[in-house]
């Protein structure tokens, strides 16, 4: 097997780093604490949804015992009514990556989001537009006269490749990125530049068969029923978080608070949930490209463990 191409990123003697991604529910959690036990790592999570304390359920969480076996970071960080930004994670998990070069161990940042994975590996600037939140509330009265989809077509409208990368489920990002267009008058997707990595990344992708992922997907939305996610969603709530919340915005959450609040039904919320992380598992694709010269595509199966480890160790030589 050949390694990746490198175009863009540093020699070999700058700092590794290795990316584990891929789809929902595909296996990265598993897979990436065995091969960071092999290889003295530490995993720094590029996953939005867990940054936040006490949802755990619905999110798929690392267990406490999954993180005894190897240290996790930039997960539990916020609480739910605080907001994560794009910039401060790209901070965040870059003093971290520096913290572990330091301790001489290997990082491992593992995730589905493709935003954030991106603004690391390939050392996105963000626009440094300060908050307008005048304008920021007139945005989200729109959204609350034609839907966040409705808003998310809007900016499609203005800036498609921008669109392109922002999940229409996630308001937050879409408000931002019509806020960043208005108060420049410039396309959002042309001010967000790029400068060279400070690391050398190895990407390593995990797929499997569309369709044994959503069986995997149906089959960890059942497993979170029976472990208590709707009563999780319950505490939530009853603690005053508000399911507007960015947080919410986490696939299920917003869906179980319906039936709670007695909107729909449980099979509904289900339904719902399914569809919508089947939508995701494609918006995913977007960012993970099957042709990506950049990218070792591994199909889990017995053996893929081994198989990567061979090729970290073989990168890392």
């Amino acid at each position: 097997m050949s390694l990746p191409e490198t175009a863009g990123y540093p020699e070999r003697s700058a700092r590794p780093v290795v990316v584990i991604l891929g789809p929902t529910a595909v296996g990265k959690t598993e897979i990436a604490i065995q091969l960071a036990e092999r290889l003295d790592g530490e995993i720094v999570s590029a996953d939005s949804r867990l940054f936040y304390m006490g949802m755990d359920i619905g999110t798929a969480k690392p267990t406490r015992e999954e993180r005894a076996r190897v240290p996790h970071h930039l997960v539990d960080v916020a609480s739910p009514n605080e907001t994560w930004s794009l910039g401060l994670f790209q901070r965040s998990a870059s003093q971290v990556i520096t913290g572990i070069h330091a301790r001489g161990r290997l990082p491992f940042l593992v995730g589905g989001t493709g935003q954030y994975l991106r603004a690391v590996i390939d050392g996105w600037v963000v626009p440094e537009v300060k908050p307008d939140y005048r304008l920021r509330k007139v945005l989200q009265e729109w959204a609350d006269e034609i839907g966040g989809e409705g808003l998310h077509a809007r900016l499609s409208y203005i800036d498609p490749d921008a669109a392109a990368l922002v999940d229409y489920r996630n308001l937050r990002r879409t408000v931002r990125a019509l806020e960043v267009i208005f108060k420049t008058g410039y396309r959002y997707s042309d001010q967000r530049q790029q400068r060279p990595p400070p690391y050398r990344v190895l990407q390593l992708g995990l797929n499997r068969p569309r369709e044994e992922l959503y069986q995997r997907i149906d089959q960890r939305i059942e497993d979170m029923l029976e472990a208590g996610f709707a009563d999780e969603v319950r505490s939530l709530l009853e603690k005053g978080y508000s399911s507007k919340s960015a947080a919410f915005s986490a696939i299920g959450y917003r869906e179980i608070a319906a039936y709670i609040n007695g909107d729909i039904s449980l099979d509904e919320a289900v339904a719902q949930i399914r569809r919508v992380t089947r939508m995701f598992v494609r918006h995913q694709a977007n960012w993970f490209k099957k042709n990506d010269p950049k990218i070792i595509w591994f199909q889990v199966c017995k053996g893929t463990i081994e198989e990567m480890e061979y090729v970290i160790r073989s990168w890392r030589e």
